[in-house]
């Protein structure tokens, strides 16, 4: 078995005496991306300055590609690209000449990773403005640029799409999949904006008050806590009362049938019968959605 690429061990964290991690505990394998679920305030920022070697942890033990974040946090800031609310950027530079002193420090040899990653993020028009006067997602774009300048093998995004429009969401969430399956990038993503990110992770660490209450992929996570499955279905059917093939059915606007069911294997003997008594256009499970299984697992671990 192949060592994790992250490995976090039991991590305490106190500010003032006031306890802000109570006993984070989970692992990421080189090439996922993986996103740290929970609410404002619950430690996930705390969570990437620590494996970024920037504070030190009261207890617990971490690695990351095998070094320890404390004693080895150069060299993993090295091997590292970090995205956090505040942009990191020079306001008075223009774009192009922040992310060439940026060059300079990563010290990348590639003259053309400059017009490279403004053209990705659609910023080529905007390169001789000063940076302090963009707006924030277009900061946050070009902070993301800033941190792809070295190509490097682990990215850390803390709320890589708040300030951004849908359609600087979606750009941004399409080159991180691009990044990954080119590359190989490790991405470690916080956020709280469920929807967002759901598309584009491979394992999820969901944590509260401070510590871990379950990881694992999106279909693991459902398997554990989708207790019933809410199934919407489109059809010309009309049931004579609430229940309907000995489940509970109830209207959803025209044409719209809700059923609560116990288990996805209930579907296809329901859509049978129905089909048997009228057309079927879609069937949709809703409540199988990040969000929906999110306050599943809190609800269970409160």
């Amino acid at each position: 078995m192949t060592a994790a690429f992250i490995q976090v061990d039991d991590v305490h964290k106190s500010f003032d005496g006031r306890p802000v991690l109570n006993g984070m505990s989970f692992t990421v394998e080189e090439g996922a991306i993986v996103g740290l679920l929970g609410p404002n305030g619950c430690g996930k920022t705390t969570m990437i300055r620590l494996l970024n070697g920037v504070i030190e942890q009261n207890s617990g033990s971490m690695s990351v590609a095998g070094m320890n974040p404390l004693a080895d946090g150069d060299d993993i800031r090295r091997i590292s690209g970090i995205v956090t609310e505040g942009a990191g950027l020079y306001h008075d530079m223009s774009a192009v000449d922040n992310l060439k002193f940026f060059s300079k420090l990563y010290q990348v040899k590639d003259k053309s990773r400059v017009r490279e990653l403004l053209e990705l993020f659609d910023l080529t028009e905007h390169a001789n403005k000063p940076a302090g006067t963009f707006s924030t997602g277009m900061k946050k774009r070009l902070a993301l640029a800033k941190a792809l300048l070295h190509k490097p093998k682990l990215l850390f995004l803390d709320e890589p799409t708040n300030g951004l429009d849908p359609e600087g969401i979606r750009l941004v969430m399409k080159s991180l999949l691009e990044l990954n399956e080119r590359d190989g990038t490790t991405i470690f993503l916080c956020s709280h904006v469920l929807h967002q990110i759901e598309t584009v992770c491979s394992t999820y660490i969901f944590m509260d008050k401070g510590r871990t209450i379950v990881t694992g992929t999106r279909s693991m996570i459902e398997n554990r806590y989708m207790k019933s499955v809410e199934l919407v279905v489109e059809t010309g059917m009309l049931p004579a009362g609430d229940r309907y093939a000995g489940y509970p059915v109830r209207k959803e606007g025209l044409n719209r049938l809700r059923f609560s069911l116990p288990g996805k294997d209930a579907i296809p003997a329901l859509l049978r019968q129905i089909l048997a008594d009228n057309w079927v256009h879609s069937a949709e499970i809703v409540n199988r959605d990040l969000e929906s299984l999110y306050f599943e697992v809190r609800k269970e671990h409160a």
